[in-house]
């Protein structure tokens, strides 16, 4: 829902960074307690309590415990994994809880009937102020689990739980999942990515559909929930937190076992929680430590699985169009993607190195492209040709021909393959995970496999940095479809790697293929 300005006059508002809006939020605003009952909680009613148990995520003091509430009739909800910084030893467990509980913990093992090691969670709080007039204030309870020592290319069992429930036992039997490490040495995978997902039937289908795929794991290419309706990156922006209720019970059936590796969106930045938008992102997930912002981003880091190296990016500190978070590290996000590239361009046994950010790079959709993005970033991609990238923001499909130096370096058909040692890279949108679409320029018609149309140029724009589009004609088109849809990519290893990309559409049509060979 749309939240009407919550006291800082339009004016002022517009002139005011993230971190100033959460400043004067955090000073102003009316907050309120929610008081929830057991019989709530019982019945699945209850989405927030207040407590003082657990770490708390906002500028506020915790609220009063509510230790008599017991936790047999807590149940867990939410879950979703992550790799560690291995994906070979490490994952991530979390889930969340409507209320805060005693002694949670992940009980693990290699059969579901032995789940004999036990590890302790750990529970942060976010509370979300109370808008007078508006909303009460809200309390949401994140868990999380660091799995270390695993063995690589394994299939593990895990349940959730806490004092008084116990995954184990009989009753909750039905609750325990799988995940599968990532193998010793590289062999063939696939995994998936979208952008731009929210809460609804198509976001579900999308889910469903890439399950059938069996990826390792998936990309988010940011733009999460929507919990945040505007993605303005300001505390006067539609807000209601509960989205996120929503969307880890829409999720969990995937993201249970399949890692939900995601980045941060222009409508992940959330004002009401930290000076950068992203306390709330710090609750829900644990990812990889980027290591280059000790107060954690939580949308920047890298990781390995097989052959490929991934890089996540948060395109909110570079982007020309939305200019919220623009610059808040400083440079750092942009030296520490120096360092990763040369890094992993140099690592043995890495093939190909993959980047996904939220804003495209290049689009000619809705938001078209960022020239923050192009400036900051693409110097980089060139200087240690990265393989492909992923984009989402637009809500489409598009994707370019291999571009090199800003123009095509060599057109990519449908079904053609492209080496970007020597074409350039080729960049996609994905951006049709499931919140509603955005439609092309006027007269551009959709051109995908199976309805290839005419290949002409297009006439569209890229921001700069005084926030007025510029306007260009673009040659680099090769595909676009006006559908929710989803990336899915084979990567091979071996004496000719490659990674063979394909796009489906919702009901499962292939939409696009290529693929991307290093000296091939």
């Amino acid at each position: 829902m749309d939240i009407p300005d919550v006291g800082i006059p339009p004016q002022l508002a517009r002139r005011m960074s993230m971190a100033e809006q959460y400043e004067y939020l955090r000073t102003r605003l009316t907050r309120r307690r929610t008081l929830v009952t057991a019989g709530a909680v019982a019945s699945g009613l209850l989405t927030g309590c207040s407590t003082a148990h657990g770490s708390t995520v906002s500028g506020s003091s915790p609220a009063p415990a509510t230790s008599w509430v017991r936790g047999s009739v807590v149940r867990p909800f939410g879950r979703h994994l992550a790799f560690g910084a291995d994906p070979k030893t490490r994952m991530r467990i979390s889930w969340q809880v409507p209320l805060a509980v005693k002694r949670p913990y992940v009980r693990v093992g290699l059969r579901p009937d032995d789940l004999g090691r036990r590890i302790d969670a750990e529970i942060r709080h976010l509370h979300t102020p109370g808008v007078q007039g508006v909303r009460l204030a809200v309390e949401q309870y994140y868990v999380h689990a660091a799995l270390d020592g695993l063995k690589p290319g394994t299939t593990y069992y895990y349940g959730v739980g806490h004092e008084g429930w116990d995954p184990a036992s009989p009753a909750h039997r039905s609750t325990i999942a799988s995940f599968r490490t990532a193998p010793a040495t590289p062999e063939r995978f696939v995994f998936t990515a979208f952008g731009d997902q929210g809460v609804g039937q198509a976001a579900n289908a999308n889910d469903h559909l890439l399950l059938r795929q069996n990826p390792a794991f998936h990309l988010h290419a940011g733009d999460i929930c929507y919990a945040d309706g505007n993605g303005a990156g300001k505390t006067s922006d539609g807000y209601d937190p509960q989205f996120w209720d929503l969307f880890l019970k829409q999720t969990e059936p995937v993201a249970k076992s399949v890692p939900w590796m995601v980045t941060t969106g222009n409508h992940d930045m959330e004002a009401w929680y930290s000076p950068d938008g992203y306390g709330g992102q710090l609750a829900r997930f644990s990812l990889p430590d980027s290591g280059f912002d000790p107060n954690g981003a939580p949308g920047v880091y890298a990781f390995t699985y097989g052959n490929v190296a991934f890089v996540a990016l948060d395109a909110n500190d570079v982007s020309y169009e939305i200019q919220a978070n623009l610059g808040y590290t400083e440079g750092r996000q942009t030296r520490w993607l120096d360092r990763t590239l040369a890094r992993l361009r140099a690592a043995q046994g890495v093939d190909f190195v993959v980047v996904f950010f939220h804003h495209c790079a290049y689009s000619t959709s809705q938001h078209a492209s960022d020239g923050g993005v192009r400036k900051e970033w693409l110097p980089l991609f060139a200087k240690y040709r990265v393989d492909l990238v992923i984009n989402g923001h637009n809500h489409v499909y598009e994707r370019t021909d291999a571009i090199k130096g800003g123009a095509v370096g060599r057109s990519v058909p449908i079904g053609a393959s492209t080496d970007p040692t020597r074409d350039g890279i080729v960049y996609v949108t994905a951006g049709g995970g499931g919140r509603d679409l955005y439609s092309f320029p006027s007269g551009v018609k959709d051109s995908y496999e199976g309805h290839v149309t005419r290949h002409d140029a297009v006439k569209t724009f890229h921001w700069t940095k005084s926030k007025v589009p510029s306007a260009e004609t673009v040659e680099w088109s090769r595909v676009r479809y006006t559908g929710f849809s989803f990336l899915s990519v084979e990567a091979e290893a071996g004496t000719t790697p490659r990674l063979k990309v394909s796009a489906l559409a919702q009901d499962g049509r292939r939409i696009d293929h290529f693929e991307v060979r290093r000296g091939g």
